[in-house]
Parts: C-alpha cells; sequence; structure tokens
C-alpha cells in the first residue's frame, strides 16, 4: 500500500514541477513578444493580438496540460498530508481547483479576443486574470500550513508560500486599480507570481523525493 500511494506521490510531484515549467514557458513566450499587461490601453492591447495571435494560440494549446498537472499535483499533495492536516490541504485543493477553472476563462477570453479584439472582453480577461490571484493565495496557504503542520515542507517553504499568498491576494483585492491603469501596482501581482512559481516547484520536487515512511506516520 506504502509503495502505490508513494509512487503516486512521485507522478504527482513531477505534475507539480511540470505545472511550474509549463507556466514559465508560457509565460518566456508570451512576454518577449509584448503580451499587454492589465491595465494596458486596448489600443496597444488590439495591435498585439492581431500581430500575435498564431503566439496566443500556440501557448494557449498548452494550457489543458498545465491544468491537468496543477490537479494531479494538488492530489498528490492531498494524500500525502490527508493523515495530519486533511482540513487545510482540503482548502489547498479547493484554491487549485478554483484557480484552474478562472484560468479556463481567461484562456478563453484571450483566444476569443485574437479571433475578433473586443474592448469588453479584454477587460473581463484582465479582471479575472488579477482576481485569480485570490485562488492562489487559497492554494498556497492551505497547502502551506498542512505542509508544516505535518512536516512534509520546510519552514522556509512555508513562509515564501505565506508571502506569496500575501501579495498575490493584495493584488487581487486591488484588481479594481490595477486594470484601470497600467503602473506599479501590477508589480505586487506579478511578485507574488514568480514566488508562487518557485513555490510550486519546489513542492513537486519534495513530493517526488518523500518516502513511504513519511507518508504512513
Amino acid at each position: 500500500m506504502y509503495r502505490k500511494v508513494n509512487s503516486f506521490s512521485q507522478v504527482s510531484g513531477v505534475a507539480g514541477l511540470g505545472f511550474a515549467i509549463l507556466i514559465v514557458l508560457g509565460n518566456a513566450i508570451l512576454v518577449p513578444a509584448g503580451m499587454p499587461v492589465p491595465g494596458t490601453e486596448f489600443g496597444q492591447v488590439s495591435e498585439f493580438l492581431l500581430a500575435h495571435g498564431g503566439t496566443v494560440g500556440l501557448v494557449s494549446a498548452l494550457a489543458p496540460v498545465t491544468w491537468m498537472s496543477a490537479t494531479v499535483f494538488g492530489a498528490g499533495a492531498v494524500v500525502a498530508l490527508w493523515s495530519s492536516t486533511p482540513g487545510w490541504s482540503l482548502v489547498g485543493f479547493a484554491g487549485l481547483l478554483l484557480q484552474n477553472g478562472t484560468f479556463t476563462a481567461v484562456i478563453a477570453l484571450r483566444l476569443a479576443a485574437t479571433s475578433a479584439p473586443d474592448e469588453g472582453l479584454w477587460a473581463l480577461h484582465d479582471a479575472l486574470l488579477t482576481i485569480n490571484g485570490t485562488f492562489l493565495a487559497v492554494a498556497m496557504l492551505g497547502l502551506s500550513t498542512a505542509g508544516l503542520r505535518s512536516g512534509l515542507i520546510r519552514r522556509w517553504h512555508a513562509i515564501l508560500g505565506f508571502v506569496s499568498a500575501t501579495f498575490t491576494l493584495t493584488s487581487a483585492t486591488l484588481t479594481p486599480w490595477v486594470i484601470d491603469t497600467a503602473g506599479p501596482l501590477g508589480l505586487i501581482g506579478l511578485t507574488g507570481w514568480l514566488m508562487w512559481v518557485v513555490w510550486i516547484g519546489t513542492y513537486g520536487v519534495t513530493l517526488i523525493r518523500l518516502t513511504p515512511q513519511h507518508i504512513g506516520s
């Protein structure tokens, strides 16, 4: 039984690491192409969409695998944490599922806008993209708390999750102002997002290295 659980934990760890790699890869393609940040004037957004619709489509094609990876990672984390902190692990898993759902809408709006640029569609895209920080915060709060209490993750890793959650939740709270005009407020969410990538990649490595003894404790 322990070997089977440990095997799934390793698979889920690979999924978590893969998720981190995929979201970095997607942004490494879009950002150099000039992907507009929330609050950018729609004229500039429209120019980008018309010029780089193919690039947006290519990156969007990675999304289904990315969401699947996040789900498998979350399930593996819940399995590893269930015996000691079921409540907080479920909070974290709920955050991952909610961010998957929200980002499905973000990608759908992004694809729709590349076919027919529309200011209203893009405003909704920016709002959902920014407010998604709420669910990143929920995921990190739940899995960081559960991981720290169970001894699965190190204190620095949990603190990274808590700090990142603070940044992403703050950005989500400031959504009306973040999407109003591109400016320094956007750096709050960006900082939290970068920490999120490191946090989830490290969590993935932790699950890969997980031993049957830890799961059975």
